[in-house]
């Protein structure tokens, strides 16, 4: 019962850890912009990823990217300590990304310690391989959907504004910008909340299991305070800012007009729906930096600092096997203290 607790409590720590890691996605291109001041817009996006959780329960009806995350690990092999590494290798990864200024995937963290964990003890049939594959596609689909409508959504945007006075247009996008960080926002807490979620409800599919308390026998027996914790966590979390990342995001990959920010932020928004409707978790990191990217090459393909692009990839290539390999040695240690 105390190491289900403590399962939890680490979860929602991350979910935290996840906030201010991710913060820089909804606000970095209006910060950058100058429409909001940086505190202005973390409290913006806090605002609307709380708002998320009465879409998901209340318009949408279910947390699918949640069950989706709860069976990651097939049911018969989830342990407590398995889950506990997990989350422990994934904010030990966020904190240190964080650290290093680097915009990495929360999601891909939590998943690859999750994951990893359980082949450590179980070998590779213990994970859903197709969910595992269908996680591992849209680590690169993401990014180049966003991209994609984001290139093609300036183009149409710069079509249709060419006669209008460049100072009028900048204050209407100026104020456009408010709505598009509030949809990516609503976007993050539908996706990045519902993550944390599937691993509470594994915590306590296995706690059900092992007859503990607590437990539960599916993930439609999650209590709602399971969601709202979660929901309410993130939005603390991105409240808490994180600026290192916001300057990468904001100004090193491109630099971004209010034009260029709305129609970045609408198609991460989009991207994020659209992965939501399909129930498969990706990373908001991913998403925003595609459009971003798609935003930028409309300009010229040297307007992108592809310099910096790589490193990025690098860093996403890389979050599920290191987080992997780091939840295998937490394992590890504690065997150790659970025996």
């Amino acid at each position: 019962m105390e190491l289900l607790i403590l399962i939890i409590v680490l979860a929602l720590v991350f979910d935290y850890i996840n906030g201010f890691h991710d913060a820089a996605n909804a606000i970095a291109t209006i910060v950058s912009t100058k429409v909001l001041t940086p505190l202005q817009a973390v409290l913006w996006a806090a605002c609307f990823n709380f708002v998320a959780f009465f879409i998901a329960k209340y318009v949408i009806g279910d947390f699918g990217i949640a069950n989706t995350v709860s069976k990651t690990v097939i049911a018969d092999f989830i342990t407590l300590p398995i889950i506990l590494a997990g989350v422990v290798a994934a904010i030990i990864w966020n904190l240190f990304t964080w650290w290093r200024g680097i915009p990495s995937s929360s999601s891909h963290t939590l998943i690859g310690g999750f994951a990893g964990a359980a082949i450590t003890v179980h070998g590779f049939a213990s994970v859903q391989v197709s969910i595992i594959l269908k996680i591992v596609a849209f680590i690169f689909l993401a990014p180049l959907i966003g991209m994609a409508v984001a290139f093609g959504l300036t183009l149409l945007v710069l079509n249709i504004c060419r006669r209008v006075h460049p100072h009028t247009a900048e204050v209407w996008f100026k104020r456009l910008q408010l709505v598009s960080s509030a949809l990516f926002s609503v976007g993050h807490g539908l996706n990045d909340s519902q993550k944390v979620m599937g691993i509470i409800a594994a915590a306590m599919i296995a706690a059900h299991s092992e007859g503990l308390g607590m437990g539960i026998n599916s993930i439609n027996d999650l209590p709602d305070w399971v969601a709202f914790s979660c929901f309410t966590a993130i939005s603390l979390g991105t409240m808490s800012g994180g600026w290192k990342i916001v300057k990468t995001m904001g100004t090193k990959i491109t630099k971004v007009t209010p034009l260029e920010g709305v129609v970045a932020e609408t198609a991460g928004a989009f991207t994020l729906y659209l992965t939501e409707y399909l129930k498969i978790p990706v990373s908001t990191t991913h998403t925003i930096t595609g459009a971003i990217i798609g935003v930028g090459a409309t300009k010229r393909l040297s307007a992108v600092r592809w310099g910096i692009t790589r490193s990025l990839m690098t860093a996403w290539v890389l979050t599920i096997p290191v987080s992997g390999i780091l939840a295998a040695a937490i394992y590890g240690v504690v065997g150790l203290f659970l025996g």
